[in-house]
């Protein structure tokens, strides 16, 4: 799977920061007028770093100068990438409490919530040049090999449940494997067989230790700013109400092992329409569901209310501090 990267300005970033270093010259940045007419400057601060940090059941430490770097090259990122670290936070509400039951049952820990947030900053809809798809970013062929159906009817890379599910059994694999989660996350980024290599060929067991492409060297410590920004967004900046989070829609399901020639039509008969079914069933990919093999699919449809956002019940996945 590809890394998909959040949309950040270095250049904006680094003209932001520069207002903030004292030098001989005196700072471009435009002044801010305050309420009495004084003129100031936007104060820049840099996130801070914690000694050590738990992921899943390994504490990984930053004493060492080049995984520090690393880890404040993320954060720093992440932390003045607003808007999507903003949308990311605001998802994480409607869709963790569907895929952290999936990853328990699965016997993988929660942290590994956070790949999926660095995979497609939990875009339901997310697709990379390199035609991988979903919020776990499954290329075609690797969908397939874990049990996803992928055509141009039924996606299911689309499918929170089922490629949540898929992507605990490769997760579980690697971890059996290497038995630490760098390494892990290494291979789920690059591919096993690359990771094998670089490992072999550099005498190491840890993806900490070996020379990496600069994406895959990049993506575990984004994985951990993703951690630390997620669990405590006021500490980096980030604030909100909890009626700005997005919400789980309450669904029915409907179970169909038969063809829809067409699937508004249909939709419509069961009350709701096509806005609403691919709304909640992503999966579902043209206006038609060709069924020859009498194949179980089950359809999400609204359930009551929910759907309406002055009348549906508002649920907190995190404890925002006021």
């Amino acid at each position: 799977m590809k890394l998909s990267l959040l949309n950040i300005s270095a250049m904006t970033l680094l003209a932001l920061a520069a207002c903030n270093i004292s030098s001989k010259s005196e700072s471009t940045a435009a002044p801010v007028r305050t309420a009495d007419g004084e003129a100031t400057h936007l104060t820049i601060v840099s996130p801070q770093l914690p000694q050590s940090i738990t992921f899943g059941d390994q504490r990984i430490d930053f004493d060492r100068v080049d995984m520090w770097e690393r880890l404040d090259r993320e954060l720093t990122s992440l932390t003045y990438s607003h808007g999507n670290t903003l949308l990311m936070l605001k998802r994480a509400n409607k869709y963790f409490p569907e895929m952290a039951p999936i990853l328990k049952k699965n016997g993988m820990p929660q942290d590994l919530l956070y790949l999926a947030c660095v995979e497609s900053t939990l875009d339901p809809l997310a697709y990379s040049p390199a035609k991988a798809a979903g919020f776990w970013q499954f290329i075609p062929d690797t969908a397939r090999a874990y049990g996803l159906e992928v055509n141009n009817f039924v996606d299911e890379r689309y499918n929170l449940e089922k490629a949540t599910d898929a992507a605990c059994r490769f997760l579980k694999k690697s971890y059996n494997r290497y038995g630490n989660w760098e390494s892990v996350a290494s291979s789920y980024n690059r591919g096993v067989a690359g990771i094998n290599r670089d490992l072999e060929s550099q005498g190491e067991t840890s993806t900490f230790d070996i020379y990496l492409n600069r994406e895959t060297s990049r993506y575990m410590f984004r994985i951990l700013a993703t951690k630390l920004i997620m669990e405590n967004p006021e500490q980096y900046g980030f604030h909100l109400e909890p009626e700005q989070l997005y919400q789980p829609v309450a669904t029915r399901t409907i179970e169909v092992d038969y063809t829809i020639d067409n699937l508004p039509a249909w939709a419509k008969k069961q009350g709701s329409n096509y806005q609403w079914l691919r709304e909640l069933n992503p999966w579902l990919r043209d206006k038609s569901l060709p069924n020859k093999s009498g194949k179980l699919y089950k359809i999400k449809l609204p359930a009551n209310n929910d759907a309406i956002y002055s009348s549906r019940q508002e649920k907190q996945y995190f404890n925002l501090k006021k």
